[in-house]
Parts: structure tokens; C-alpha cells; sequence
């Protein structure tokens, strides 16, 4: 496994990230925790999570996974970087009571302590702040957390489907407090078939140090080799992926990706991993395996070098949107 710079940070994490959003909702605990020990087996040292995770009645289910894995060896923790996140309504029901969700001060701190226990641990290593909060500024929030470093309940703070604008306005506020480091990553959705993330959230993340965490890195299924699952299966594809596949245009598209790989002897799904371990600014994209199969699959994928022939062929596919301004402004 390779390991890189979170960001501007001294924090090594591992070119690939445990993304743990099936533990529960799609895997029971013991092959949790199985996936849990190959990946630390094969390298991986980053863990994401959210408090949400495990979602309606079972939101925090998640987190629980995790701690009761932690609990089985303590060593586990000490080798784990461990991210989770902040601002879902926690209700079971989904009427939550007031400043029981988002970024409040009040809610920061209730979250980052139910996180805490839920994950039997001390400390969170990367606090991340799962969306913008529009009613809450960033003086109050970078209060809430300079209070939690210093209780050593957290160590970074990072940030998630944020727009440029926002890791601006969150960095400039944390240099004014001073004294604040400020966010040091974000995590956003960002694979071959969604590229607007480069025009100006990646910018912004390599402008203020951010190390690039992109979620979805198979855009639900679509880039995982989709189209020749049906054919050789007759698995049909469901969610993101059915209802992105019923536009014929986008389906062509899909089919001379996949026809593209097939001539270059690689894998769809392990193909787009490494596409993304090639762009800039990114750290490593998170891979939520729902087996051991997937994480062997995922694995596989950091090994690979993609030639030049092949990347360029893959930008004619899907093209990015360019370069800021010039994307939008002529």
C-alpha cells in the first residue's frame, strides 16, 4: 500500500480509504469486521464513517460496528487514522428536536461525545462537517472545535460535500481566528463520469492544503463494469446507476468505456479507482466494500498504471470540464 500527505498535514494515510457505510445497513458485524482486518492487513490505515451511517432507526449503527472492532484489539486503533462525521438529524424518526442536528456549537458538542462512545475511543483524528450549515457562521463552529482539540477529543477538522466558495470562506475565517488550523480535507463526490469537482472545489482544496477524499468513485455502480453485468449475468442494475443508464446517450457512453477497457485487458470498477489515483490533489478515493471480494477488487486497483493511451481515451469518454474560469466564462 502507498501512503501520501493528508493535505498539508504530517498525516500519512493510505492511497485508498475504508469507506464503512454497508457495516450494518448491508453487512452484518462479523464481515464488518472481517473487511475491517484485511484492510488493515493490506495497508489501509483510513477509516471514514459518518453518525448517521446505519440510517433511519439504525443511524449510529455504524459507528458501533467500528468501536465493538476497536474493542476486540486495541492495537487496531493505534494503527487506524479515524474520520467520522457531523451534522445528520439524528432522530430516529426524522423530526429531530432542536439543535439536535447541523453545526451549532451545542450540536457539535453533542455529536462529537455520542460519536465518541459509539466508537469506544478517545479521540477522533479527522472531524468531518458532513454538509454546509447556511445558518450557522464559522467563527461558531471553529469555537466548537479549537475547544475540542484542545480537550483532545479531535485532532483535524475536515469538511464534505462543501462547494469552493465555502473552503474559502471556512479557511480565511480559521487564519483570522488564528491559532486554527482550519479544514484539512474534503470529502466530495468525484469520479470519470461526475468531473465538476474540478472546477472549482479541487482547485480550491489545492489552494488552502486540503487533501481530496472523493466518495462514489464507481458513480454508484455505473463505472463498475454495469452494461456487461447484465449481458453475461442478466443482472439488472438498480439506483443511481438504472436511472442514469436509461438516457441512451449516457448508456452509449457507458458501453465504449467498458469497450475501452475490455481491449486494454482491465476491469471497469478497478480501472476508474486508479483513474482517480491519478488526478491531482486527490489523497484516495473511498471504497465502501460490501465483501471481502470488493476489497480484494479495490486492492487490485491501486496496484495498477494506466498508460497514457489509455487516459486519453478515457478524457474522450468524459471529458472533464476544464479549467476555472475558462470552463464557464468563454
Amino acid at each position: 500500500m502507498k501512503y501520501t500527505q493528508l493535505g498539508r498535514t504530517g498525516l500519512k494515510v493510505s492511497r485508498l480509504v475504508l469507506g464503512t457505510m454497508n457495516f450494518g445497513p448491508q453487512t452484518d458485524e462479523a464481515d464488518s469486521h472481517a473487511i475491517m482486518d484485511a484492510a488493515l492487513d493490506a495497508g489501509i490505515n483510513f477509516f471514514d464513517t459518518a453518525n448517521v451511517y446505519g440510517w433511519g432507526e439504525n443511524k449510529g449503527r455504524t459507528e458501533e460496528i467500528i468501536g465493538n472492532w476497536f474493542a476486540k484489539n486495541a492495537a487496531n486503533r493505534d494503527k487506524v487514522v479515524l474520520a467520522t462525521k457531523v451534522y445528520g438529524n439524528m432522530a430516529a424518526d426524522g423530526e429531530a428536536w432542536p439543535n439536535h442536528d447541523k453545526l451549532s456549537a451545542v450540536n457539535i458538542r453533542r455529536a462529537v461525545d455520542a460519536s465518541l462512545k459509539r466508537l469506544r475511543t478517545d479521540h477522533i483524528d479527522v472531524y468531518q462537517f458532513h454538509h454546509i450549515d447556511r445558518a450557522t457562521g464559522f467563527e461558531e463552529i471553529w469555537q466548537a472545535i479549537d475547544v475540542l482539540v484542545q480537550q483532545g477529543k479531535i485532532l483535524y477538522a475536515g469538511s464534505s460535500n462543501f462547494p469552493g466558495y465555502k473552503i474559502a470562506q471556512a479557511n480565511e475565517t480559521a487564519a483570522r481566528r488564528g491559532g486554527t488550523i482550519g479544514l484539512v480535507s474534503e470529502q466530495c463526490l468525484y469520479n470519470l463520469f461526475e468531473r465538476r469537482a474540478e472546477m472549482e472545489v479541487i482547485p480550491a482544496a489545492q489552494e488552502y492544503g486540503l487533501g481530496v477524499i472523493p466518495w462514489s468513485p464507481l458513480h454508484g455502480g455505473l463505472l463498475g463494469g454495469v452494461i456487461k453485468k447484465e449481458v453475461e449475468g442478466g443482472r439488472r442494475s438498480s439506483g443511481r446507476a438504472a436511472e442514469t443508464l436509461a438516457d441512451p446517450a449516457t448508456r452509449g457512453k457507458i458501453q465504449a468505456y467498458e469497450d475501452l477497457l475490455d481491449k486494454h485487458g482491465l476491469e471497469p470498477g478497478e480501472a476508474a479507482l486508479a483513474w482517480l489515483l491519478t488526478r491531482p490533489g486527490v489523497t484516495g478515493p473511498i471504497v465502501g466494500p460490501r465483501t471481502a471480494g470488493q476489497l480484494a477488487s479495490a486492492l487490485r486497483a491501486a496496484e495498477l498504471e494506466l498508460g497514457e493511451e489509455l487516459l486519453s481515451g478515457l478524457d474522450e469518454i468524459f471529458p472533464g470540464p476544464g479549467p476555472s474560469p475558462e470552463a464557464f466564462a468563454w
